[in-house]
C-alpha cells in the first residue's frame, strides 16, 4: 500500500489512548517519549497499520514519523482540494483566524484550525479533521523559530497567506523584530495566491514575494486590524459586502480571548490566553477606551528572553499614555516592571484585594500570558 492510499482511505492516530479500530497509527517520538513503544498496543485496539522508522514486522517503515505525518496531511488536503488560508503573526493570529472562518463561512463550506494547533502536528491534525465537502481551509500557523513556518507553507502550499503584525513575542528566540519579520514572511516562500498582511515596513522589506499584496493599514484597535484581514480575504475570495458583515457579526471569540462572565458580582473580561508587549499595550487601550474607571490586571508576559523586564517597562510608559482613567493592578515576577498602582505575588492575593476595594459591578480586564493561569482569578473571585 502507498502512501498516498493510507492518505485517502484512513484515519491517522498519534494516540493509543484514543486510537480507534481501522485507523493507522503514526508514533511520534519528543524528548521523553517514543511512541514506537506503543505500536503492539495500538495494533491490539485494532489498528489497521502503524509506521515505524525499526524493523517493526507489519509496519509501514518510514525514515522519519513527523515528516510523514505532514506527507500525509498533504495528500489528504490535495485530494480534497480546498483552497487555502494561512494565517501567521507575533499577535492576533488566533482571532483573526476565528473572524476569518467566520466570515468565508457564510459563502463557504469551512474548516480551521481548532484552538491554537498551530504547530507541525496541529496542523496534520486539523487536515485530518478535514470533512471531504470542505472549501475552504483556514489554518493557523505558529513558530518557535526561524524555517518553522515555512516548513508549514511547504505542505498547507496556501492560496492566500495572512500576516496580522509582527511584534517582540519570541524575541527571546530569534534575537530582533528583523529575524522575526524574515520568519513570519516564510509563509510566502510556497504561497500560490495573494498575500495580505498589515501595512508595515518590515513586512514590505522581508516579504519578497513576487505575487499579489495587500496590504491594510495600522489601527489603534487590534480587532480593528483583524476584521481588515478578514475582509480582504472575503474580497479576494469573490464575498459581497453584506456576507463580509455577516461574517463579521457572527465571529465569536473563544475562550479566554474577551470572554466576557460574571464572578462575585463583578464583570470579567477575560484576553489571558496569550499575551506579548504589543498585543498587551493595544488590548488595553481598545479595553480603557470601552470601559473607562475600571481596573486592568496584568501578569507575565514569556518568551520574551534577556529583553523581558524592559520590554514590560516599555508596556507601562505606553499605557501612562492613556487618556482614559483606568487602575492597573500587576502581578508576577516580571510584570511588577510594568510598574501599576499596586503589585501581588499571588493569585490569592491580587484576588482578596479586589474583592476587598472595588465596588460590585466594576469591569475587571485580564491579560497575561498562559502560563500565569488568570483563571484562577475568576475562580477565586466566584468562591
Amino acid at each position: 500500500m502507498e502512501l498516498r492510499d493510507i492518505a485517502a482511505k484512513f484515519n491517522i492516530s498519534t494516540d493509543t489512548r484514543t486510537i480507534k479500530p481501522g485507523d493507522w497509527y503514526l508514533p511520534l517520538k519528543g524528548a521523553n517519549f517514543d511512541g514506537e513503544d506503543y505500536i503492539q498496543t495500538a495494533l491490539d485496539k485494532g489498528a489497521a497499520g502503524a509506521f515505524a522508522t525499526k524493523d517493526i514486522p507489519g509496519t509501514f517503515k518510514v525514515e522519519n514519523t513527523l515528516m510523514t505525518y505532514l506527507e500525509l496531511a498533504k495528500l489528504r488536503k490535495e485530494q480534497i482540494a480546498p483552497t487555502v488560508v494561512a494565517i501567521t503573526g507575533s499577535s492576533g493570529k488566533t482571532t483573526t483566524k476565528e473572524m476569518v472562518a467566520s466570515v468565508l463561512g457564510q459563502k463557504f463550506k469551512v474548516h480551521k484550525t481548532l484552538l491554537n494547533h498551530n504547530n507541525e502536528v496541529g496542523f496534520c491534525q486539523t487536515i485530518f479533521s478535514m470533512p471531504k465537502d470542505t472549501q475552504v481551509l483556514v489554518v493557523e500557523m505558529g513558530m518557535r523559530g526561524a524555517g518553522e513556518i515555512e516548513l508549514l507553507s511547504k505542505y498547507a502550499q496556501p492560496d492566500i497567506a495572512i500576516i496580522t503584525n509582527v511584534g517582540s513575542a519570541h524575541i527571546g528566540r530569534l534575537g530582533s523584530v528583523e529575524n522575526i519579520a524574515k520568519a513570519k514572511c516564510e509563509i510566502t516562500k510556497y504561497l500560490k495566491g495573494t498575500l495580505i498582511a498589515l501595512d508595515s515596513k518590515l513586512l514590505r522589506k522581508y516579504c519578497n514575494f513576487a505575487g499579489e499584496k495587500i496590504f491594510y493599514p495600522a489601527a489603534d484597535d487590534f480587532n480593528a486590524e483583524n476584521t481588515a484581514a478578514a475582509t480582504q480575504a472575503g474580497l479576494k475570495l469573490g464575498m459581497t459586502t453584506d456576507q463580509i458583515k455577516a461574517g463579521l457579526a457572527a465571529y465569536k471569540p473563544i475562550e479566554k480571548r474577551w470572554e466576557q462572565v460574571r464572578a462575585g458580582g463583578f464583570n470579567i473580561i477575560n484576553d489571558a490566553y496569550n499575551a506579548n508587549p504589543e498585543s498587551m499595550t493595544a488590548a488595553v487601550k481598545a479595553f480603557v477606551e470601552l470601559y473607562p474607571n475600571s481596573v486592568v490586571v496584568l501578569g507575565d508576559m514569556g518568551e520574551l528572553g534577556e529583553q523581558a523586564a524592559g520590554l514590560h517597562k516599555q508596556v507601562g510608559k505606553k499605557l501612562s499614555t492613556f487618556n482614559s482613567q483606568f487602575s492597573v493592578l500587576t502581578v508576577g515576577e516580571l510584570a511588577k516592571h510594568i510598574g501599576g498602582d499596586k503589585h501581588f505575588d499571588t493569585i490569592a492575593e491580587i484576588s482578596r484585594y479586589i474583592l476587598a476595594n472595588f465596588d460590585k459591578n466594576t469591569t475587571i480586564f485580564l491579560k497575561a500570558s498562559r502560563p500565569m493561569k488568570f483563571e484562577q482569578i475568576i475562580e477565586e473571585l466566584s468562591k
